[in-house]
């Protein structure tokens, strides 16, 4: 009777744990239908897609120069006994030779990534525009998680070369949709910015943080380990994107707006000057990153835990500059092209200072002073680009945030290939000096933007036919259907505004505009 009693009262334990799961799912279920909850939601999992692409970008740093110098010693070693078995002559020229070739070897795998993503970026965001976000975001996980895979268990060059390269491919798609996703749920310029602004923090901690996290494992678990990791990381959010976005569900994708084509998004010139500052602001940290190690190891005499830890303290400032340029823009948004002329100067006068460093602690200062500059004009131009899409073309973000991750493509594939030959033939301080000055004088450009910024946003179409506030790229479906029972829909649909001072912000793209759902400005 006892054992009965026992086994009732478990039956009736475990039915009521069951009782309450369902409905902590449903509650779960009920909170994901809830537009905000869902937005939410939606920057965590892209959020981590960035963070996770990020650290695999720089978690390479400190263990795949190791990697490789041990598989060239053993191949040279091998080679060395088989060609020459009773010699040791010609040692040196030959270890020489063999470092040689180890850097253009690092070099080429470190830029692999960007280059592909250079190349890929425009086919992606014109894919990204004609099938939504979700899908894009998905398949860019789906690549990055294989490319994981292949770093955690390749075993020669060929095949880390195959896995960097890939990660480029999976970046193209996952960065570029998770970016534009963000936009296109937060209408709201202020909340846009502070959303973007979480999005690049993920970004600086996922960059700053990899290298000491690659290397302690590395060091104390193999190479397999941190990559495992991400991978497993990877796979998580791959799922949750499938539970939470359900990008296979049903839709009436043929009723979503025509982007604008991305070569015309690159011949606008306030795009144009966008694009070039964000490119123009990386280029101190990417060309610093390859070469900055050896540099210190020659003029300061540094130890290896100062040459891993070198960009670590950044990390704060550059979170910082976040949030002081999302605070300003929440109070001063015309202002978002002077936040971030001010941040080039910055990364200009900061690259400058480098070379006058003598001491690690000395060296903090400067590499500080570039990462808030960044975040300043990241943060205040990453907005900006969906602000002109907005005013001047059509509320579809793919290709454009292609143009911005294009931007950071030329200035990361260019940093382990050019910077290198800089140094060696010009010289460090060259190299600095000559980045500091390319950003101040390219930081009056952005004065062009200063009238654009003024433009105020005025309530859209899509706003008046909805129930509810704009939630981004498919609520165009449910106002394309109502708008296709509405009567007298031609005569509607052929008025556009202008502003107060007459000005047309859609221009030549006055068709485009006429037929898409994006939020009109005036």
């Amino acid at each position: 009777m006892d054992g009965e009693g026992g086994s009732s009262g478990l039956a009736k334990s475990a039915a009521v744990k069951l009782s309450e799961m369902g409905e902590r799912t449903k509650q779960l279920g009920t909170a994901m239908r809830d537009p905000h909850q869902q937005r939410r939601i939606i920057l965590v999992i892209v959020c981590v897609a960035l963070l996770l692409d990020n650290m695999l970008y720089m978690v390479i740093v400190p263990i795949i120069p190791d990697y490789l110098a041990d598989l060239e010693s053993e191949q040279s070693e091998h080679v060395h006994l088989v060609i020459h078995p009773n010699t040791s002559a010609n040692s040196t020229s030959q270890d020489k030779s063999n470092k040689n070739n180890l850097d253009i070897q690092i070099g080429v795998l470190f830029a692999s990534k960007a280059i592909l993503q250079l190349l890929v970026n425009p086919l992606s965001g014109t894919f990204i525009d004609r099938v939504g976000y979700d899908i894009p975001l998905l398949i860019g996980l789906t690549v990055m998680f294989l490319s994981t895979c292949i770093f955690a268990f390749g075993e020669n060059y060929t095949t880390l070369f195959v896995a960097r390269s890939l990660q480029g491919l999976g970046s193209a798609f996952a960065d570029t949709s998770g970016i534009a996703m963000i936009a296109d749920k937060y209408t709201v310029e202020a909340e846009r910015s502070k959303a973007l602004g979480i999005a690049l923090a993920f970004i600086s901690f996922g960059s700053l943080v990899a290298p000491p996290f690659g290397g302690v494992l590395y060091e104390f678990a193999g190479k397999r380990v941190p990559f495992i990791v991400l991978a497993c990381i990877c796979l998580v959010d791959g799922f949750l994107v499938l539970a939470v976005i359900k990008p296979f569900s049903n839709r009436t994708r043929e009723n979503m707006p025509v982007g604008t084509p991305i070569y015309r998004l690159m011949i606008d010139p306030y795009i144009a000057v966008v694009a070039g500052a964000l490119t123009v602001c990386n280029i101190p940290l990417a060309f610093l990153e390859p070469t900055i190690a050896n540099w210190m190891e020659t003029t300061m005499h540094s130890t290896q835990w100062e040459m891993g830890l070198t960009w670590l303290p950044a990390f704060f400032p550059h979170v910082l500059g976040v949030y002081i340029t999302v605070k300003l823009a929440a109070q001063h948004p015309n202002l978002q092209w002077f936040y971030g002329a001010l941040g080039m100067v910055i990364i200009g006068a900061s690259s400058c200072t480098v070379p006058a460093c003598k001491t690690f602690g000395q060296l903090i200062a400067p590499l500080c002073g570039i990462c808030f500059g960044i975040a300043l004009v990241d943060t205040a131009l990453l907005p900006t680009l969906a602000f002109l899409v907005d005013v001047r073309h059509v509320s579809v973000y793919g290709s454009v945030y292609a143009i911005a991750d294009i931007s950071y493509s030329v200035a990361y594939a260019m940093g382990p290939i050019v910077a290198g030959q800089i140094v060696h033939s010009l010289g460090f301080v060259q190299l600095n000096l000559g980045m500091g000055l390319v950003n101040v004088l390219y930081a009056p450009a952005l004065l062009l933007l200063r009238n654009v910024c003024q433009m105020k946003p005025s309530y859209s179409e899509r706003d008046n036919l909805l129930d509810e506030g704009p939630q981004g790229l498919y609520d165009t479906i449910k106002m394309e259907e109502r708008r296709a029972k509405k009567k007298g829909y031609s005569s509607a649909g052929n008025c556009l505004p202008v502003d107060e001072n007459g000005f047309d912000p859609f221009g030549a793209q006055r068709s485009l505009s006429e037929e898409s759902s994006g939020p009109e400005y005036t």
